[in-house]
């Protein structure tokens, strides 16, 4: 696995991706089944994401939701995974900012940041901007 030297870099892409309507359409555990790319750095790629804005939107309902950080590119795989927000409240209609420029990170290669809705009525829309550097 490559680390870029992030010094010395030849190219620096701003990325903005976004997954609407998450479904908080319960299946009884509290959380939706599976989870939700939301960003990921494939083993190999030869960059560093370096993620400054990740925001949820509470579309219906007041609902729940969790962001995760694992420490591989497909949150199935076997590996390490961390909480970057837990069942955090998103009001009726309202946003949630989890990641901002003041604790954005760096996302390495063969690493992802997913979300899990909590169960309840409306969805869930998750926007995240982020700099693509080789």
């Amino acid at each position: 696995m490559a680390t870029p030297n992030i010094v010395n870099v030849s190219t620096i892409t701003g990325i903005t991706t976004f997954r609407a309507g998450l479904s908080t359409a319960g299946s009884g555990d509290g959380f939706k089944t599976g989870v939700t790319t939301i960003v990921s750095n494939a083993s190999g790629s030869g960059k560093v994401l370096k993620i400054n804005n990740l925001s949820a939107a509470a579309i219906g309902s007041t609902t729940g939701v969790s962001i995760f950080y694992h420490d591989n590119a497909t949150a199935t795989s076997a590996g390490t995974t961390v909480s970057i927000a837990r069942t955090v409240s998103v009001p009726t209609f309202s946003s949630l900012v989890a990641i901002s420029k003041e604790n954005s990170f760096y996302l390495e290669e063969n690493r992802c940041i997913t979300a899990v809705t909590q169960s309840n009525a409306g969805s869930i829309d998750i926007i995240c901007s982020y700099e693509e550097i080789s």
